[in-house]
């Protein structure tokens, strides 16, 4: 089995479910909102969200994408930044549970954590991040023999903000001959490094993973013809379309992927899933289009969670239907 190393934030998400949207007014968060709050803030809302009753869930776009990659089996490791704290060895515990090896190095700061707030009979979800740790992981930190032996490297898309990391990370994961993917993460995130953004996906990127608004971003078209676009300058481009599906394509070969039956509640961690997912196949040398069939049948599993983490039965089901899926292209 191929393996995959990837670098992310390493966050916890602080889940609580609210009666009323009191204490979102009472810290001034919009509904539906993510707001970026100092240490002193962050601890506040973090003690004020005890008493309703709180869930620790490991997460990070990155992290939530190779802990996925692990339950397929995967080889698989991940990089990231946490204070020495209980947030911090929580996250490296659970990803090790999950069968993770963490290269966790540590920061003075406090663990980074997302504080969620989900309020309302459609379970609005509302996050205040206080990214502490997370933002001190810095190309210093980084050494060649972490990418040595590692078939994938994934890259989170907020760290793209770190120009001088993600370099760094990309030269070595190249020089390691790794296959490097992306997921581009926010579109305001690609708008704002957009140059750096287009030189990496030029000249270190193999597989890019959108939305559309992120693809539109980029390219400054609509998702039919950024996902061209895309494909021009990276060998796969993976342009997602929310309920509406995805598009793959390498090369003149495309294919859009209807979305796979689901109830969804909770769209968080969708496209974390399908990037995984879309990965596994492609390391078992799956064919283009059983590979964002593989992303979207793990991405209607998550949906239909509260969080990022897909339960027992859920998993147990989607490994069935992937199996009958790899068994038609066989």
């Amino acid at each position: 089995m191929k393996s995959i190393l990837g670098i992310g934030n390493a966050l916890t998400d602080i889940l609580a479910v609210l009666p009323d949207d009191g204490l979102l007014k009472k810290y001034h968060l919009p509904l539906g909102s993510m707001q970026h709050v100092d240490m002193e803030t962050g601890d506040r809302i973090w003690e004020a969200l005890k008493e309703y009753g709180v869930k620790y869930v490991p997460g990070g776009s990155a992290a939530n994408t190779i802990t996925c990659a692990s339950i397929f089996g995967m080889p698989t490791c991940f990089i990231g930044k946490i204070g020495n704290d209980d947030l911090g060895n929580l996250f490296r515990s659970t990803m090790e549970q999950y069968g993770v090896t963490t290269r966790m190095l540590y920061s003075k700061k406090s663990s980074g954590r997302c504080m969620v707030f989900i309020t309302g009979a459609n379970s609005e979800r509302t996050f205040a991040d206080y990214m502490g740790a997370t933002l001190e992981l810095g190309p210093d930190d980084l050494e060649p023999s972490f990418f040595e032996g590692y078939d994938y490297f994934h890259i989170e898309g907020y760290l793209v903000q770190n120009q001088e990391l993600i370099s760094k990370a990309a030269k070595l994961a190249k020089d390691a001959g790794c296959t490097i993917s992306i997921d581009m993460a926010s579109y305001n995130v690609v708008e704002s490094n957009i140059a750096f953004f287009h030189n990496l996906v030029d000249n270190y990127v193999d597989i890019v993973f959108a939305n559309e608004s992120e693809a539109k971003a980029f390219t400054k078209l609509d998702p039919r013809d950024a996902i061209d676009d895309l494909a021009s300058r990276c060998k796969i481009a993976v342009v997602k379309v929310g309920k509406a599906g995805s598009m793959v394509k390498a090369g003149d070969e495309y294919h859009f992927i209807e979305p796979w039956p689901a109830k969804p509640i909770d769209a968080t961690g969708a496209g974390d899933t399908y990037a995984a997912g879309f990965l596994y196949a492609h390391s078992l040398g799956l064919p283009l289009r059983a590979c964002g069939e593989v992303g979207s049948i793990i991405a209607a599993k998550v949906v239909e969670v509260i969080g990022t983490k897909i339960d027992i039965p859920r998993w147990r089901d989607a490994k069935q239907e992937i199996r009958e899926l790899i068994a038609r292209y066989a």
